[in-house]
């Protein structure tokens, strides 16, 4: 079995990677499942809803209490996804505590990000993973390590949008970093929404939208891309791209990241060709 695990909130690309190439490996007959150890801020339903609403099918999820296998592997979509839940170990259960500790144990692949340079390898102490296995999309980290592997959006589980238009322009606000960033030229966009959380860092004079939101691509026409640091895999670029949305790059156009790799990255299918790879290695 391949569980991906996933510890973010459940509107975070992550997630929703994690989902789609579980669907992925599980049609080809590799059997998966998205092992959600759910954030303190939110509800078990809070997670079931945001694939119900975004996917046509929900399926191979598990919440919270896992016990896997010896024979198990762990896959996270992103390094943060351990070093997150490390982070914050002591605000789970007891039962999500366990089960942390057991996907964590075993043979890991982890797709490598440099979110959390220091805690990363804390994580990895704290844990201690019999292997570890990196993927990397190397275009976006040129010194990365492991197998090169592109997250790529499965697009044929998604549901179409509904045209159901409510602002001109939508903006990603979902940490303070990012709603600074934001706060700096909303001025110039009237008719905005912001797609944050409703934390201390709002401005309640703007049209904040907390996530997770329902059928988010049909309520805007525009895209404002802002963010200001190293953003590593931006899913709205190419959804906006597959849905025909408008986007307007308004960040440093010299910063190289994700950002602009996914905003100059055609459309195309998920290779699941290097987590296959990696999986025979491990087996």
């Amino acid at each position: 079995m391949i569980n991906i695990v996933c510890t973010s909130k459940p509107c975070d690309g992550l997630f929703y990677y994690s989902y789609e190439y579980c669907s992925l490996l599980n049609q080809i007959g590799i059997n998966a499942n998205v092992v959600i150890i759910s954030h303190r801020n939110f509800t078990c339903d809070d997670y079931l809803n945001a694939i119900k609403e975004k996917y046509i099918m929900c399926e191979n999820l598990v919440l919270n209490r896992y016990n896997p296998s010896k024979s198990d592997i762990s896959l996270i979509m992103g390094r943060s996804m351990m070093t997150l839940s490390y982070q914050d170990f002591d605000l789970y259960s007891k039962t999500q505590q366990e089960s942390l500790k057991k996907l964590f144990s075993n043979n890991v692949i982890a797709v490598y990000s440099e979110n959390h340079p220091y805690k990363y390898p804390k994580a990895l102490e704290f844990y201690s993973p019999k292997n570890v296995f990196d993927l990397c999309d190397h275009e976006v980290y040129s010194n990365g390590l492991g197998r090169h592997f592109e997250k790529t959006i499965n697009f044929d589980i998604h549901k179409e949008p509904e045209n159901d238009i409510e602002f001109e322009y939508l903006f990603l606000g979902t940490n303070e970093k990012y709603y600074k960033t934001v706060q700096s030229v909303i001025e110039q966009y009237q008719d905005h929404g912001i797609i944050t959380y409703n934390e201390n860092y709002i401005d309640p004079k703007n049209n904040n939208i907390f996530a997770p939101v329902n059928n988010l691509l049909g309520k805007f026409k525009t895209f404002v891309y802002t963010k200001d640091t190293f953003d590593p895999a931006p899913r709205i670029v190419q959804e906006c791209k597959y849905f025909n949305k408008d986007s307007i790059y308004s960040r440093d156009k010299s910063l190289h990241d994700g950002g602009s790799v996914y905003w100059n990255r055609p459309i195309r299918k998920p290779d699941l060709q290097p987590i296959i790879n990696t999986i025979e290695e491990i087996v």
